[in-house]
């Protein structure tokens, strides 16, 4: 039999447990945002001021949000890199070096490996940044800035399991790399010089930094003839022509598939009889995943931009092609 089938707690039940653990996690952020002193601001300065890496060390659940925390980091401009705490006391330690800053993530702050790696940190000269609920703690201790987390119970029933703490050692973290790129005045073009492909980078790239424009577009008056509109589809290579008014409104466009639909009668047609109506068009503001969004809705390959999407002047062309160039699409 199913092992759902034989539980004897209902679906209510179930749904109450995990609320609660969230509930247990969220009243704990709330209190650690509220927290915050001048300790953090202390931290945000002192990772600005680096010429070197910030060093994030941690070992078991606090050793992989150390990870992560390291990635985002890294991901948003700020040199950064994973120190494993065991790994660090059988040879890794080399990684330190003088000039980086070094971020020790413990929750009760007595991990037996942190005190050789405190000691290597002290000779090189490299400052120490503690996440720690214990103020009491060796690591708190050696530290010069210590960002400490609120008491609050861990969400595990048994109040062992990290799980609390973990979450707001993470949500420290973040708050450090989002702090660091508002002061820098990170860009959306610096994000996405680290984030050049993949699903962030549909969401950071322009249409304009990438479509066609100027004479290469192929855009024809309505009264154009459709046998002159198939030589100008042909000739562009884009599967599509643009038809405009005399202040370059887009008025339709015509695809292979109008042409289609005309079957016999096309060379009696001009571009306003055979063109499609009202297509979907990009504003200049759009981004890379907007057109993939609105070629897999409308199933078509290309898509002209324009200053207005309700009848405005033409200022591109964005085809499939450029999208799987940037090896976005």
């Amino acid at each position: 039999m199913d092992a759902l089938a034989e539980r004897a707690v209902d679906d209510g039940a179930i749904i109450a447990m995990g609320r609660r653990a969230i509930a247990t996690e969220a009243e704990a952020l709330w209190s650690l945002a509220h927290g915050l002193d001048s300790s953090f601001a202390e931290a945000v300065a002192l990772l600005m001021a680096t010429s070197g890496r910030a060093v994030l060390c941690g070992l078991g659940k606090s050793g992989q949000i150390a990870r992560k925390i390291a990635a985002t980091l890294a991901s948003t401009g700020s040199p950064a890199i994973f120190l494993h705490a065991g790994d660090a006391v059988h040879g890794d330690l080399g990684i330190l070096a003088t000039g980086d800053v070094l971020i020790i993530l413990s929750n009760l702050g007595d991990t037996r490996e942190f005190g050789v790696i405190m000691r290597r940190a002290e000779m090189l000269g490299v400052p120490i940044l503690a996440i720690t609920s214990n103020l009491d703690s060796p690591v708190a201790a050696s530290a010069r800035i210590v960002l400490p987390l609120p008491p609050r119970p861990e969400a595990c029933p048994f109040g062992k399991s990290p799980t609390t703490s973990t979450a707001m050692m993470l949500a420290l973290g973040d708050a450090l790399a989002v702090a660091i790129m508002q002061l820098r005045g990170t860009t959306a073009s610096d994000l996405l010089a680290l984030h050049p492909g993949g699903r962030l980078g549909l969401d950071l790239v322009s249409v304009e930094s990438f479509m066609h424009h100027g004479e290469i577009l192929p855009l024809a008056a309505p009264d154009t003839p459709m046998g002159e509109v198939l030589d100008l589809i042909s000739a562009r290579n884009f599967g599509i022509a643009g038809i405009v008014d005399s202040h370059r409104r887009l008025l339709g466009v015509i695809t292979d598939g109008d042409i289609r639909r005309c079957g016999i009668d096309l060379a009696s047609r001009s571009a306003e009889q055979v063109m499609t109506q009202r297509p979907r068009a990009l504003g200049g503001e759009a981004t890379a995943r907007d057109a993939l969004t609105i070629m897999s809705e409308a199933r078509i390959t290309a898509v002209f931009v324009v200053n207005d999407v309700l009848g405005g002047r033409v200022r591109g062309l964005v085809h499939i092609h450029d999208l799987l160039r940037l090896g976005i699409g």
